[in-house]
C-alpha cells in the first residue's frame, strides 16, 4: 500500500513539472559548397522555425537562438615566441586535440546574455567548443587559458573563428534566419551545424544539420593524385620540372 502511495506521489510530482514542447525545424540554403581556383568565399542562409503544440507552456521571456557551425576537427598547435640572444624563436607550445578548424557562433544577442556561463561551458556551446590544450606536467594553473585565447585570436584574424551576437534575426516571434559566411580559406571537409533554442536561460530544443566543403576541378585532381598515387605523382612532377627546365634553356639559349 505504501509503495502505491509513493508511486502516486512521484507521478503527481512529475506531472507538475512543466514540459518543454517546442520543436526546431531548420533548413540550409545549400548542403554542399564547391571550391574551385576562383573561390573567394560564400554565404549560406539558415532558416528555422519554432513549432509549438498544445503542451507548450507559456514563457516569461522571448526565445533566443544560438547557431554553432564547426568545421573539420584537427590537432592545432599554438607556439609562443620568446627573444633569446636577440633572436625571436619558438619557446613553449600547446596542442589542442580535436579542435574545430572553423567555428562560427551566431546568435540573436550576446551568448552570455542567453544562458549561464556554466551551462555553456558544460554543454560546449559557442566558443566553449574550443577545447583546452592537452594537459602536460609543464602547464601551470591558468596558463592554458593564455594559449587558448591565442588560438581563438589567431583564427579570428583569419576569419576562421567568428562570433556574431547579431548573426541570427527573428523575422517573426517563431521564424528566424542566420547567415553563415565561409571565407576563402575555409577548410575542406564536413561541417556540423548545431542550432539550440533557449528561453529564460534554459535550453528547450535542439536541431542538427550538416554541410560539406569539397574541392572540384584541377585542384581536386591534384589532391587525389598526390594522395592516392604518390609515387606516380612524384615521378610526373619531376619529369615536368626537367621538361620545363630543358624548354627554358632552349628558348633563352644564347647563340
Amino acid at each position: 500500500m505504501m509503495k502505491r502511495i509513493a508511486l502516486c506521489c512521484a507521478l503527481l510530482c512529475f506531472a507538475a513539472i512543466p514540459a518543454s514542447a517546442e520543436r526546431l525545424i531548420t533548413s540550409l540554403s545549400s548542403h554542399q559548397v564547391l571550391v574551385t581556383s576562383s573561390f573567394t568565399g560564400i554565404e549560406l542562409v539558415l532558416f528555422g522555425s519554432i513549432e509549438r503544440d498544445a503542451k507548450t507552456v507559456s514563457r516569461k521571456g522571448d526565445y533566443n537562438i544560438i547557431v554553432t557551425v564547426a568545421g573539420p576537427r584537427e590537432t592545432l598547435v599554438v607556439r609562443r615566441k620568446d627573444r633569446v640572444l636577440g633572436i625571436w624563436t619558438n619557446a613553449e607550445s600547446r596542442s589542442f586535440l580535436n579542435a574545430p578548424t572553423y567555428l562560427a557562433v551566431l546568435s540573436n544577442k550576446p551568448v552570455a546574455d542567453i544562458a549561464p556561463a556554466e551551462l555553456l561551458r558544460r554543454q560546449g556551446i559557442g566558443m566553449y567548443l574550443v577545447p583546452r590544450p592537452a594537459l602536460t606536467s609543464a602547464i601551470q594553473s591558468g596558463e592554458h587559458d593564455v594559449f587558448r585565447d591565442a588560438l581563438i585570436r589567431l583564427h579570428q584574424q583569419r576569419k576562421l573563428y567568428v562570433e556574431d551576437p547579431a548573426g541570427v534575426t527573428f523575422l517573426t516571434p517563431n521564424l528566424f534566419r542566420a547567415t553563415i559566411r565561409l571565407p576563402a580559406e575555409a577548410p575542406v571537409g564536413n561541417y556540423e551545424v548545431d542550432v539550440r533554442l533557449f528561453a529564460d536561460g534554459a535550453e528547450l530544443a535542439r536541431a542538427a544539420s550538416a554541410l560539406e566543403v569539397v574541392k572540384v576541378g584541377i585542384e581536386q585532381f591534384i589532391v587525389n593524385a598526390a594522395t592516392n598515387h604518390g609515387i606516380l605523382y612524384g615521378l610526373f612532377t619531376t619529369l615536368m620540372a626537367l621538361a620545363t627546365g630543358w624548354f627554358a634553356s632552349v628558348v633563352f639559349r644564347k647563340d
